[in-house]
């Protein structure tokens, strides 16, 4: 049976293909006597429009874009899909985009969804290549969001957790446990979120009339966390707390101390950042400042699609961390 396309509505109905189109996409300004012929031409053929044609005829695809380099971490996939529910309720479906930021496509420029006819809109998650990215987005007029910029003064809509405070409720948390040879270890510093928890972690520090007993730089990772602090023990410098950059700095951080007979919290304190699905899993429970993942995802979607629909007024989102205290940090022994 040949398929019924809308110019067979076209010549049932006998009236003109823009007219058809309008009705099928419910423009008000189609007289009423020739709406009323092209829904009984549409009943009579049980024609099914096509959804892509639909998008296509009023000038939106329905699809929103999510660009990231990973999933492999609980608080980006907690957003992921908080960013999916909400588009789901305003019927809107999400294509996601992983790759390899060392690629020549990590700029955008060859990224398939940053194309204007591909989707109605992107949200940009923890972009390493954040000024490509704008500079791109906003040549081709695509509306866009980032969540977790790391460039100061974005040119950019960004909804951010304000890490500066998290990193001082790490260090304030210590300090109020009673330590005072505070260390941290910090993620790579291109992360702006990076340099902010650093930032609060020392502001704590100086109204406490104290210095940061060693700050080391590293990239993230477990193994990272392990090999910095075996470090420390090797140059003989054994703080009593260590505030780590995120949680799996921290576990580390834990495990090398635990390996040369250090106990955790009973010795030494450890908290971290993010609250990934392990911290409250491992032994002892990690205490950490939790990210806000689904809230991340919530706004962001919602300021995206105020974006689509024409909203001027529109201004950056920052979200509040939370300090969750577990089993890791104790009061420091006399």
């Amino acid at each position: 049976m040949k398929k019924v396309s809308i110019l067979d509505v076209v010549a049932k109905s006998g009236v003109s293909l823009a007219t058809v189109s309008k009705v099928l996409n419910n423009v008000p300004s189609v007289r009423e006597s020739n709406r009323q012929k092209v829904l009984q031409a549409i009943k009579d053929l049980d024609y099914r429009p096509n959804s892509a044609a639909r998008s296509l005829a009023r000038g939106s695809t329905g699809v929103i874009g999510l660009t990231l380099i990973t999933l492999q971490d609980t608080v980006f996939e907690t957003i992921v899909q908080s960013v999916n529910e909400c588009l789901e309720e305003q019927g809107y479906f999400l294509a996601l985009s992983i790759f390899n930021p060392t690629k020549k496509e990590a700029s955008g420029q060859n990224n398939i969804l940053f194309q204007e006819d591909r989707v109605d809109g992107i949200i940009v998650l923890s972009p390493l290549n954040e000024e490509n990215y704008v500079t791109e987005l906003k040549r081709k007029g695509i509306p866009f969001v980032i969540i977790d910029n790391h460039v100061e003064n974005s040119r950019a809509l960004t909804v951010n957790v304000d890490n500066t405070k998290g990193g001082y409720d790490a260090a304030r948390h210590l300090l109020e446990l009673g330590h005072t040879r505070i260390a941290h270890i910090s993620g790579p510093e291109h992360f702006l979120s990076v340099r902010q928890r650093r930032q609060g972690y020392e502001q704590a520090l100086r109204e406490a009339g104290l210095e940061p007993h060693v700050i080391s730089y590293t990239t993230f990772g477990i193994r990272r966390g392990f090999e910095v602090a075996k470090e420390w023990i090797a140059q003989g410098i054994i703080p009593s707390a260590v505030f780590a950059g995120d949680d799996g700095l921290a576990l580390g951080v834990m495990e090398a101390f635990q390996s040369e007979g250090y106990r955790v919290p009973e010795d030494i304190s450890v908290i971290g950042y993010d609250d990934q699905s392990f911290a409250s899993e491992i032994h002892p429970r990690l205490t950490t400042v939790r990210q806000p993942g689904e809230q991340l995802g919530q706004q962001a979607a919602r300021l995206l699609l105020k974006l689509i629909q024409g909203s001027k007024r529109n201004t950056s989102i920052v979200l509040q961390p939370e300090l969750v205290v577990r089993e890791s940090t104790a009061p420091l022994a006399k």
